[in-house]
């Protein structure tokens, strides 16, 4: 009596348990089989369950917030890679995005999910979490990630524009992004030929290069850049900022870009106030290398005209730009021409000390070109 008793209230549990089992087992093949014969929309002409779409930005926000959390943010964004990052804005981002003065595609105001206007949502997110989705993008939307993966330093570049966006206004976006001179009138592109305005935004037509982190091309050696645009289209040097420009030129429009900039003057850009035992220093290193640290004194390829012409001409190079690509070519993050192994083995002897002195030494000095 008593067994049957016990039988009688272990029932309902058993009978909980397998109901459970079944959904388990259940539910996946529904909703397998809602898919395969089509049940689920997916087009964008309509917009997802209210408890769908909850669900999808509480998963992308929290992943953002978790995966941030490994980003190590400077305490100050650099601000000198702004220009570059405004120009690959206007010609990549601002499409989907918008940009001051610009108005987005109706067809995008109808992507689902519709890409936000950053002027207003980038203060949403922290510095680590505005890199981390720059850099990985986000899933099941139009948001790539960053074409060069090891360009960090783009990416806090972009990072810095953006949290400059929401201060400026459709004349102060077209001056950043395409410079003074190219943003002429109410012309959200700069007038300059088609083969050059992708250049323009960043280098400027005359070659100067605006602001601190993007070379000075005028004057520079044409077999060097003509070598330079070709590596970045195979690949084998990376850059975010370069991925747009370089996609579908021809060859020719590479020779005769390299020739433009070739051809113009040089112009001197770096006017820091640089002690002079720091440029003494990086004079001693270009001269006599570190012999020491087995550091090869520079002025064997870069300084003379019997140089190799691949060799690139650094008189009058931004020192920040100098700077930057050292650091690149001292963790293997920098590609380019075959002989790019030789800077990348000098560079790992180099301390940051070192480096800067080199960099401000070659910004300081002039030679005309051959």
């Amino acid at each position: 009596m008593e067994d049957d008793v016990s039988r009688i209230k272990d029932q309902p549990i058993m009978v909980r348990l397998k109901h459970v089992v079944i959904g388990a087992i259940g539910l996946p093949v529904v909703i397998l089989l809602g898919a395969w014969i089509g049940f689920f929309n997916v087009g964008a002409s309509s917009g997802h369950w209210k408890v769908t779409a909850w669900f999808l930005q509480l998963a992308m926000r929290s992943a953002v917030r978790t995966y941030a959390l490994a980003v190590d943010a400077p305490k100050v964004l650099d601000r000198r890679g702004l220009p570059a990052a405004a120009g690959h804005f206007a010609r990549g981002c601002a499409v989907c995005h918008g940009a001051p003065g610009e108005l987005r595609s109706p067809a995008v105001l109808r992507m689902l999910p519709q890409p936000p206007d950053l002027a207003l949502t980038a203060g949403d997110w922290t510095d680590a979490q505005l890199f981390r989705i720059v850099k990985h993008g986000i899933r099941f939307t139009g948001m790539p990630a960053w074409p060069a993966r090891d360009r960090d330093d783009e990416v806090w570049a972009m990072v810095a524009f953006l949290r400059e966006l929401p201060k400026l206004d459709a004349k102060g976006f077209r001056q950043l992004a395409f410079g003074a001179r190219e943003a002429t009138g109410n012309e959200a592109q700069p007038s300059a030929p088609d083969t050059l305005t992708d250049c323009t935004r960043c280098h400027g037509s005359d070659g100067e290069g605006r602001g601190g982190l993007v070379p000075v091309l005028a004057g520079q050696k044409e077999a060097y850049l003509f070598a330079s645009l070709q590596s970045f289209a195979k690949g084998d040097r990376t850059s975010g900022f370069m991925a747009l420009p370089v996609t579908g030129l021809a060859r020719d429009e590479m020779a005769a870009l390299a020739r433009h900039f070739a051809a113009q003057p040089p112009i001197p850009v770096d006017r820091d106030q640089i002690p002079a035992e720091v440029v003494q220093k990086g004079q001693q290193i270009a001269e006599a290398g570190i012999p020491e640290r087995n550091v090869p004194a520079c002025s064997g390829c870069h300084i003379g005209s019997d140089k190799n012409p691949v060799y690139p001409r650094l008189d009058g190079q931004h020192a920040a730009y100098l700077e930057q690509q050292l650091k690149l070519f001292r963790s293997e993050s920098r590609g380019g021409t075959p002989f790019w192994r030789i800077m990348a083995t000098a560079a790992q002897r180099l301390t940051d000390e070192d480096i800067r002195a080199l960099s401000a030494y070659f910004s300081k000095r002039t030679e005309s070109p051959q």
